[in-house]
This record gives structure tokens, sequence and C-alpha cells, in this order.
């Protein structure tokens, strides 16, 4: 295992490639989605996302750690495998939730940057991960209750037969996107 510089230049490496899977989802389901506040929450984060996407290609250069073509070959390929996920993933529920899991590897490896600059004493390290887990945080926030959102829509308008739920129109949500009884801050 690399140690030293090599080991941050190999991490940063990591993190560009992995984060650039969450710009392309964010790009190609506002594209695709079909549900309009799906693909407002897209649009919304998305320059946030090319943003800290441009952060970590910066600081890769800074450091002299751009991919090799091993890398990038690996990186494509895994794009292409997300293409393939993407198009066996047909509801915007499925794709939104594939995005939350990919925002939380982005957002956990944003916070691991944050708390090692600031261990090290590496001020840039330290200010991109500040900044790109708050603002995952909060994408997940809007994510994860568009999500709930949409679970209870899918299941109320199909056959909901021995599920003993009430027959209520509504999303169970309030006009915040909140479900009865639970703040916003809560997820």
């Amino acid at each position: 295992m690399d140690r030293g510089t090599d080991f941050l230049k190999s991490q940063i490496n990591n993190a560009v490639m992995q984060h650039q899977t969450f710009v392309d989802n964010l790009a190609d389901h506002e594209k695709q989605a079909d549900d309009a506040r799906y693909r407002a929450l897209c649009a919304r984060f998305l320059p946030r996302a090319q943003t800290h996407q441009r952060m970590l290609e910066d600081y890769q250069r800074e450091l002299g750690a751009e991919a090799g073509m091993a890398k990038k070959a690996l990186g494509k390929a895994l794009g292409a495998a997300r293409d393939l996920a993407d198009a066996a993933r047909e509801s915007d529920f499925l794709r939104l939730v594939g995005d939350i899991v990919t925002a939380r590897q982005s957002e956990d490896t944003f916070k691991t940057f944050r708390e090692a600059g600031r261990a090290l004493g590496i001020a840039r390290l330290q200010q991109i991960g500040d900044m790109g887990e708050r603002e995952h945080d909060e994408y997940h926030r809007e994510a994860n209750r568009l999500a709930q959102q949409m679970f209870v829509e899918y299941v109320r308008e199909g056959d909901t037969t021995g599920l003993n739920i009430s027959p209520s129109s509504s999303t169970g949500f309030d006009a915040t996107g909140t479900s009865p009884g639970t703040s916003a801050s809560s997820y």
C-alpha cells in the first residue's frame, strides 16, 4: 500500500473517478427523469457537483497526481458499467436511490478529506472536504425526502389490497416534504 504523498495522490485519483460518476448521474438523470421533482433536484445540485469535481481535479493537478492511462481506462469502464446499470433501472425511484448511494460515497470521502486535512494541517484538503461534505449532506437530505415521497406514491398508485393502508390520496407528506410528526432536520 502507498504511503505519504503517493497515498494522498492515489486517494485523490480515486475520489476524482468516483465523484465523476455522481456528476455524470446527475447530468444524465436531469435529462432522463420523468418526475419533475427529480429533474429539478438534479438540476439544482449539478452545478455544485461540477464545482466539487473541478476542485478535486485542480487539487489532483496541484499534487501531480493525474490518473494514468490505466486509471482513466478503469474510470471509463466504470462509467460504461454505470450506464448499463442505469439502463436496467427503469424507474426514477431506482435511479434516485442509486444517486443517493453514489453521493453517500462521495460525502464519506469528503468527510475523510476534511478531517485528514485538519489533522495534517493541509488547508486545501480540509477546504475541499468541508465544502463537499456539507453540500453532499444537503443533497442527501433532499434526495432522501424525495425518495420517501416517491416510495409512498408508488405504493399508493398500485394495487394495495391486503396492505391495510389508509385510502387517503395524500402522499403522507406536508408541503415541505416532511412526513407528519417529523422535522426536516431529522432526515
